[in-house]
């Protein structure tokens, strides 16, 4: 059934029960109350209506009712330890599946079986999803309502299963509202207007979406690829207008040069493993020529990590490279043909080092690289001022990284990476490293 149609039921559904609240008497419109009321009833018409009322007293909060609401949901709608060691108790008393169930039904927080009915509201999946982006802000200030978080991704994790969601490939026919939220959404490389998005849809360019039933016109994240012949080691020809179109047929590699998620509500919920999977086939299918596929990432916490061993003392820097440091911290370094050959073979060196070898918990601190080696990825190549943007730049000193995806051993990686975060990288990585391994 069409999601429109879902949600026409819904209302209607709602408006019935809406119907039925007004002969209660002495009904308290606070949302907390709406809550409890919302968890103990039965109907489903009175439940939809509940559902809504919850979902239109909480847009009508600011952010200090909006935290004051999850801290009521952490205080009022958590788990009973009394219950939970009573249900123990029983378990290990008499160990049947009953027991068990029952044990089950009071170790999950009662604010777990709200938001499953909270989702019964018309558009309550897109409401949800709101409220987690909201909940995600209040939580440096507010670590103690990662209880809550986690209720809240547990659950959207399981509706957000990619077995619910549709893969979609995005072209200059798509919906202009689409294609304005393509421009809004794009994090990685800025898209400065709705006309330069062209050109990333040209015929040597390729961009997916993954879509779900309950946000029909919202993407969950897209990727856009670039059809090249062999490695793309720089960003910029990729990107730019002027670029002109590379015969399809000619082209031997899939470059992803972006990938972005779309809702923040979402964040922590493995959705772009499978989309580059996803793509891969699709675009194996569609141009059976291909024969790489690689991105062109960024390397996010490179700088910051730098900066941290040189106040650290760390041994991997020397006093020459500490030096180099300090003169790469004009922003027209780049300009500088002498100091940048100088800095291209130090630097890469340094990141080779800090891709393979820096790890916080046993794996990868950077957090791109943690993602497509957990894929299945390789780390195949470290290009130097790849992206020579102002935010490259000031990210990573303009390095981007090439991790491939080699259909043929993205599971044997994927295996290898989680049982020993063991970083699989290319000779072209490992050459690099020696220069640093002297230094240490």
């Amino acid at each position: 059934m069409p999601t429109y149609r879902v949600n026409m039921l819904l209302t209607s559904i709602a408006d019935a029960g809406r119907e039925l609240l007004r002969l209660r008497p002495n009904r308290r419109p606070r949302i907390e109350q709406l809550c409890r009321d919302l968890l103990s009833t039965r109907g489903e018409a009175s439940g939809a209506a509940l559902a809504r009322e919850i979902v239109e007293a909480y847009a009508a909060l600011d952010q200090a009712g909006r935290l004051a609401f999850f801290q009521t949901l952490l205080r009022e709608f958590d788990v009973d330890p009394d219950r939970v060691e009573a249900a123990i108790e029983d378990y290990q008393r008499d160990p049947g599946f009953e027991r068990l169930q029952a044990l089950r039904r009071v170790t999950e927080p009662p604010r777990q079986e709200l938001f499953r009915r909270t989702n019964m509201a018309p558009n309550g999946t897109r409401a949800l999803v709101g409220m987690r982006a909201d909940l995600l802000r209040h939580l440096p200030a507010h670590p103690e309502l990662r209880q809550v978080d986690a209720d809240l991704h547990h659950l959207l994790t399981s509706w957000f299963n990619p077995g619910f969601l549709t893969l979609a490939r995005i072209d200059w026919n798509s919906p202009a509202s689409l294609l304005e939220k393509i421009v809004r959404y794009e994090q990685v490389h800025r898209i400065p207007a709705l006309e330069a998005l062209r050109r990333r849809l040209a015929a040597d360019r390729r961009c997916f979406a993954f879509f779900h039933p309950a946000l029909p016109d919202e993407p969950l994240i897209f990727v856009e690829v670039a059809l090249t012949r062999g490695i793309a080691d720089r960003v910029q020809p990729l990107i730019d207008e002027a670029t002109p179109l590379f015969p399809v047929a000619e082209a031997d590699t899939a470059v992803f040069y972006s990938i972005n998620n779309c809702q923040e509500g979402l964040r922590g919920v493995n959705l772009g493993n499978f989309l580059i999977k996803l793509v891969v086939a699709d675009l194996q299918r569609e141009l059976p020529q291909l024969r790489q596929f690689v991105t062109l990432s960024p390397v996010p916490g490179f700088r910051r990590w730098l900066e941290e061993a040189r106040e650290a003392g760390d041994p991997v820097l020397g006093q020459a490279e500490r030096e180099l440091l300090e003169r790469l911290e004009s922003p027209n370094w780049v300009e500088d043909i002498e100091l940048a050959q100088q800095a291209k073979p130090v630097l890469l060196g340094l990141c080779s080092h800090y891709l393979v070898r820096v790890k916080e918990r046993g794996l990868p601190r950077d957090p791109v690289a943690r993602f497509h080696l957990r894929n299945g990825a390789r780390l195949e190549r470290i290009n130097w001022l790849a992206d020579t943007s102002e935010r490259g730049i000031a990210q990573s000193f303009g390095i981007l990284v090439n991790y491939l995806y080699d259909p043929g051993r993205i599971e044997r990686n994927h295996e290898a990476y989680v049982a020993t975060g063991e970083v699989i990288h290319a000779s072209a990585v490992k050459r690099l490293l020696p220069s640093v391994e002297a230094r240490v």
